[in-house]
């Protein structure tokens, strides 16, 4: 774990290291519990946890998270939107690449729904969410 937060300040923020890694260790408390764990050992929610801790020691403008629900519990989605919503909350950028358009569409600025790599509907969640055919297409209303 530590040497994958480590290898996240490897060009950028390399200075402000051990910093960046105590604020990783705020945001999420059960990666400083494994510092010595293998990866690739650790639970799905876990090793998500670690990928955004290592994305954030860049001290990036924007963070782009392909998937971050994916594969998780219902308790640790609802966990990983509410961290999504800190990091937008510090004036961080974040693009989300994501299926559950549902909670997605809650935190989101501005959304852009692809098909077939297309794009289906764009324009802001409250938009979105009034259009009749995205709700009976995407959130089954």
């Amino acid at each position: 774990v530590l040497e994958n937060l480590s290898l996240g300040s490897f060009s950028r923020a390399r200075e402000r290291r051990a910093e960046n890694i105590d604020k990783v260790f705020a945001t999420f408390p059960r990666l400083k519990e494994r510092t010595t764990q293998l990866a690739g050992t650790m639970s799905g929610g876990e090793q998500q946890m670690l990928a955004i801790g290592r994305g954030l020691m860049a001290e990036p403008r924007l963070l782009i998270l392909d998937e971050p629900s994916l594969g998780l519990s219902p308790l640790l989605v609802e966990e990983m939107f509410g961290l999504i919503r800190q990091l937008r909350s510090t004036g961080l950028a974040v693009l989300l690449v994501e299926q559950n358009v549902g909670q997605s569409l809650e935190i989101a600025d501005r959304a852009y729904v692809m098909e077939n790599g297309s794009i289906r509907f764009s324009g802001a969640p409250d938009e979105l969410l009034r259009s009749d055919d995205l709700r009976r297409a995407y959130l089954g209303l």
